[in-house]
C-alpha cells in the first residue's frame, strides 16, 4: 500500500450533515471504512457514529427529511464530535502503522463536502492532529464520471456491478461502504 500512494493509506469517509454550510451546519454522522491492499484493493472494516450536533450550529428540516436521520430516535446513541473523531483516528493511525503510511488521504464521493466538514470539525474541537491531508483527496465523482461515464454514486455502482439500496442511502456508513466498493473496483481495473 505504502508504494501505490506515496505512504498515503486511502480512507473512505462519508459525512451527513444538517446543511451544505461546513462553518455553520452541524454533523449529524461519520463513517470511515478502511482500504486494504494485498496484490489488490479491497474492503475493509467500517466505523460509524451517530453525532449530536454541535451546540450553536444548524440542523435543517430538509436535511433530516433527505437523510431520514431522527435526531430523537432512542437507539441512536449519538456522541459529540470530539469523541467521534479521536475513535475514527485512532482506528485510522492503526490502519496506517499496519502499512507503514504517513498520513491518510480522504476518499469520498463529493470528497472536498466531507473534507470541508471534517477540517471545521478539527478547527471548533481544537484538534490539532488529523491521519488525514488538509487539502487532497481522492473524489469517486471524478473518478467514476471518468470511468463509467456517471457522476451520481448510485449510478456509478450499478454501472460497475454493485447493487445500490436507495432505502440505504444518506446513512453515513452504507455510503461509505459503497463508496469504498467502488473505489477498489476501479483502482482494481486500472491497476
Amino acid at each position: 500500500m505504502k508504494e501505490k500512494f506515496r505512504k498515503f493509506l486511502p480512507v473512505v469517509v462519508d459525512i451527513e450533515t444538517g446543511g451544505f454550510n461546513p462553518v455553520t451546519d452541524a454533523i449529524l454522522e461519520i463513517a470511515i471504512t478502511l482500504i486494504d491492499y494485498d496484490k489488490s484493493f479491497s474492503v475493509g472494516k467500517t466505523f460509524r457514529h451517530h453525532i449530536t450536533p454541535f451546540k450553536g450550529l444548524n440542523v435543517s428540516d430538509e436535511s433530516l427529511e433527505f437523510t431520514g436521520i431522527n435526531l430523537n430516535h432512542p437507539l441512536r446513541n449519538a456522541v459529540d464530535e470530539k469523541e467521534a473523531l479521536k475513535s475514527l483516528f485512532d482506528e485510522i493511525n492503526k490502519h496506517k502503522n499496519k502499512y507503514e503510511c504517513s498520513r491518510a488521504i480522504l476518499v469520498g464521493h463529493n470528497a472536498h463536502f466531507d473534507l470541508g466538514f471534517l477540517n471545521e470539525s478539527l478547527k471548533r474541537n481544537n484538534i490539532k492532529k488529523s491521519p488525514f491531508h488538509p487539502f487532497s483527496v481522492f473524489d469517486t465523482v471524478s473518478i467514476g464520471g471518468i470511468f463509467t461515464g456517471q457522476t451520481v454514486l448510485a449510478r456509478v455502482a450499478q454501472e460497475l456491478g454493485f447493487e445500490y439500496e436507495n432505502d440505504l442511502a444518506h446513512s453515513a456508513a452504507y455510503d461509505s461502504e459503497i463508496t469504498a466498493k467502488v473505489f477498489c473496483k476501479i483502482l482494481n481495473e486500472i491497476s
